[in-house]
C-alpha cells in the first residue's frame, strides 16, 4: 500500500450496543474534553424500550450514538491516543481503529453499529447488524 492511500484510509468507532450499561461515561468524558454546555454532546446515549417483542423477549438496549460534533478527538488520535467515549467506557463496548479492521470485528451475533465522520463535523453511522 502507498503512503499516500494509508494516510487517507478511513478511521471509526466501532460500538458493540448490545452490551452497553447506560453509564453515560462517554457522554460526560466528551462533554468535559471539548468544553460543551450541558445541553450538547459529541455522543448522546439513547435509551431503546423497555418493551415486550415476545414471551420473554424485551427490546432493552443502551445506544451511544455520535453526533455531527464528534471529530473521533481528533487532537487526541493524531497523538496516537484513544478517542476518550472509547477511553472511559465501563463496559468496553466501544474501540477506535481503522475501519476495515473494525469491520471484521463485526460476529453476526452482536448489535454492533460502525460510526465513521465525514469531512469536517458531519458524520455517518452505519448500521452493521
Amino acid at each position: 500500500m502507498s503512503e499516500n492511500s494509508q494516510s487517507t484510509e478511513a478511521f471509526g468507532l466501532l460500538i458493540n450496543y448490545e452490551y452497553c450499561t447506560g453509564c453515560h461515561s462517554c457522554e460526560v468524558s466528551c462533554q468535559m474534553e471539548h468544553n460543551l454546555p450541558t445541553d450538547r454532546w459529541g455522543i448522546k446515549l439513547q435509551k431503546i424500550g423497555p418493551w415486550q417483542i415476545k414471551q420473554d423477549v424485551y427490546q432493552y438496549d443502551f445506544v451511544p450514538i455520535p453526533t455531527d460534533q464528534c471529530d473521533l478527538c481528533a487532537s487526541r488520535t493524531s497523538k496516537g491516543k484513544k478517542p476518550l467515549c472509547v477511553k472511559h467506557c465501563q463496559s468496553l463496548v466501544m474501540d477506535y481503529g481503522k475501519v476495515n479492521d473494525l469491520l471484521k470485528r463485526f460476529d453476526g451475533k452482536s448489535k454492533f453499529t460502525i460510526f465513521v465522520p465525514k469531512s469536517g463535523t458531519k458524520s455517518e453511522v452505519i448500521q452493521v447488524s
